[in-house]
């Protein structure tokens, strides 16, 4: 066996988790490396918990030091203000709501990484995500065994050629047994806090990093219910999302909550939860984990968000790398800029980028 079969790559962002996946690797007989992505100044942005910042560096090549493995450190800053912070930051002024964790993923993580295990002569990149990779090609992409932690839904984008070269050690972990192994180990890092959601914004700020990245051109605006009379104001449109319901700041006999943000007429528009929920939805950018759908439509379980729990529906595959989803039981806040990754069981399919819910003018694909 070629060296290079066992030399595996482990992306580490200095927490417990890709810690923990460095080390069963390495237990495992592989000759591992460690490298991180160094993506934004944290401390200097004031956020304390996010990841690839400088502390997360120096904690990731301490754990590394202390595994007895190698360790690279990547630059990325500008590429991931290029390709993650300024494409978030225009999602959200154009009235969408983005994701970038998906966005890091598909276009840092499984790109960068992946060209520096292949200069360092690895065959594999390994990461600390909670999923599973099945199959020897095709490959499946599936949920972790912990569905509590299970990113699965992080990593629609990814396809055969990366999936070929991708470990998941933790797919079959809980937490609580990472944390344990961690522990175990003496790792500094065992008791390290989970990374916010957003690894570049500090709590509470997201309003002043949009209203920077604006120029403060953010400005206030009517809030309509679905008769179109005025009922309150917002304070930026790009401030809000499908289905919020706090932070409203209007009375109503019913609670009220976003049903549709009008970015060119500085407008939202709140209505009933019924009114926030959404029979069928528009899908763009799609991709598949198989190369292609399994059919021009199929039955599937979709996932709107992160936390959204699948919802049964039909999906219908359309020209141009779009698909619409429709859905057996309305869904609430559907939000345009959210990834919907489709679901046959444990597998995701794939997915794309919800654009909204618009009545479709596109037709089904007709193939022989």
């Amino acid at each position: 066996m070629n060296k290079n079969d066992r030399t595996v790559m482990v992306a580490m962002s200095g927490g417990v988790d890709s810690s923990v996946a460095a080390a069963l690797l390495r237990d495992q007989g592989y000759r591992v490396v460690g490298a991180t992505m160094l993506l934004w100044d944290g401390e200097a942005a004031g956020v304390e918990s996010g990841c690839c910042g400088t502390q997360d560096l120096v904690d990731a090549r301490a754990v590394c030091a202390r595994l007895g493995i190698n360790h690279y450190g990547i630059d990325l800053r500008e590429e991931f203000r290029r390709e993650v912070v300024e494409p978030f930051a225009m999602t959200y002024l154009r009235g969408r709501t983005p994701n970038p964790c998906i966005l890091c993923n598909e276009r840092l993580k499984f790109h960068y990484l992946l060209r520096k295990a292949r200069e360092v002569g690895a065959r594999w990149l390994a990461t600390g995500h909670y999923a599973r990779i099945e199959g020897r090609g095709p490959f499946r992409l599936c949920r972790g065994t912990d569905r509590s932690k299970d990113q699965s839904y992080f990593l629609f984008p990814v396809d055969q050629e990366i999936l070929a070269h991708l470990i998941f050690p933790l797919g079959n972990l809980t937490k609580d047994e990472v944390r344990d192994k961690a522990g175990e180990l003496r790792l500094a890092v065992h008791e390290k806090p989970e990374s916010q959601e957003v690894c570049f914004i500090p709590p509470d700020g997201l309003k002043d990093f949009l209203r920077e990245a604006s120029h403060d051109e953010i400005v206030p605006g009517p809030l309509l219910d679905t008769a179109g009379n005025v009922i309150g104001s917002h304070d930026g449109f790009c401030f809000y999302t499908i289905g919020q319901r706090k932070g409203l700041g209007v009375a109503a006999a019913k609670p009220l909550y976003v049903t549709r943000i009008d970015a060119a007429g500085n407008t939202i528009v709140l209505g009933t939860r019924e009114e926030a929920s959404f029979p069928d939805m528009l899908v763009e950018s799609a991709t598949w984990v198989a190369g292609q759908p399994p059919s021009d439509h199929f039955r599937a379980q979709v996932q709107v968000r992160h936390r959204h729990r699948p919802a049964e529906g039909e999906v219908r595959i359309l020209e141009g790398g779009s698909f619409r989803v429709f859905f057996d039981e309305p869904q609430h806040g559907v939000a345009p800029g959210q990834a919907a990754v489709v679901y046959d069981g444990d597998t995701v399919l794939g997915g794309g980028w919800i654009s909204g819910s618009e009545p479709n003018v596109q037709k089904p694909i007709k193939r022989d």
